[in-house]
Order: structure tokens, then sequence, then C-alpha cells
């Protein structure tokens, strides 16, 4: 199971107006993904990262059923639930929490988000979507109230097909999220810069 052990940047908590939670993908870490902060317009936020246990947040692809991948998903999701509370604790509504994911951190935000939909912040989502060989849609409960919502991804990513990156969308707008997705031609399974620039324009504005 995941251990407690989050890296924060930024603002302290108390003494900021917004806070961004970022997740990191398969084999990085908390200083990898905080990394990509310097390139986003989060100057005043509190940055929060959560370190994934062996750089893992669950061992087997996203497009696994889910209970393959237990119970490090239900761990990894429990972690993130914390982070959001210890943020709420310290006098931050979950309106000015932000979330943003690479890889399996994309997804294990998506999903975490969608599972806990209200009105957030935005999330930022470089190529990733919901968990599942398919989408339990009853999984997913509430109201995201006009949230915006950034997912990117390449046409041909090895990890992540478009038709899920499509279906994600489908279901998060569903449930009032502001989605858009941008599929690019021939993308490596890296985070480029439209990606960080429609992020920036879109949630970090």
């Amino acid at each position: 199971m995941h251990i407690k052990n989050i890296v924060t940047s930024g603002k302290p908590v108390t003494e900021a107006r917004k806070a961004l939670i970022l997740v990191h993908g398969r084999g990085a870490g908390a200083n990898d993904i905080l990394a990509l902060a310097s390139h986003l317009n989060v100057q005043e936020y509190a940055l929060l990262a959560p370190q994934a246990t062996n750089n893992t947040w669950y061992p087997g692809s996203f497009l696994l059923p889910q209970e393959q991948n237990e119970p490090w998903l239900s761990s990894a999701l429990a972690l993130i639930e914390e982070t959001v509370q210890d943020i709420t604790k310290q006098g931050i509504e979950p309106e000015n929490i932000y979330f943003l994911g690479f890889s399996q951190g994309a997804c294990l935000v998506l999903e975490y988000a969608t599972r806990n939909a209200r009105k957030y912040g935005g999330i930022a989502a470089f190529t990733g979507g919901l968990q599942g060989k398919t989408i339990t849609e009853e999984n997913y409960k509430g109201d995201f109230e006009g949230t915006r919502v950034f997912i990117g991804a390449g046409d041909m990513d090895p990890h992540v097909p478009v038709e899920r990156v499509n279906q994600t969308a489908a279901i998060m707008n569903n449930m009032n999220a502001a989605v858009r997705v941008e599929i690019y031609k021939n993308k490596p399974h890296n985070v480029s810069q439209d990606e960080i620039d429609q992020a920036n324009s879109l949630i970090f504005n």
C-alpha cells in the first residue's frame, strides 16, 4: 500500500489561495512532476505532489479490469483524497483545488476527480483516461459544475488509446465538466509544449 509522502513546493497551503495536486507517471517521482510546474502559470499556488511507493501507482495497465490493479489503485485514490482533505482543512476550498497528471498520473487524477465530481479549479491530464477494461460508469458520481478539463494525447500512443480518451471526455462532459481534448499526430509519450500552452490558457489562466 502507498505510504503517505507528499513533496511540496510553491506557496505554503496556509498562505495560498489555490492549490495544485500533481501526480507523476509510472517509474517517475514527485520531483519529476513538480519540475513541470516551472512551465505553468502556478507561481501563486501551493504545489503538492504525492510520491508513489516504488514509483508506481498500480502494477498493470489502466486498461486492465480494475480488480487486477488492486489494492494499489484504491490505495492511490485514497492518498489523493487524503491530500485533498489536508488542503481543505487548511482553508482552500475544492473549487480552488487543481489537478495535473501525466500518463499513469493522468489516469489517476481523472479517475479520482470523476469518482468525486464537484466544482474544482481545473484538471490537466497529459495522456490519460478513466480506468478499466471497460469503463464502469456507475463508479462516477457528482456534478463538475463547469470545471474546466484539458486532456491531451498522441494519436498512436502505445499506452492510452484515443478511443478511451474520447470516452472519458464524454462521461465527464455528461457530468457537467467543460472538457477540451487535443489529439496530436505522432506525438511521443511525453508532455508537449502545446499541451503546456493549452493547460496554461484553459486551466491556469
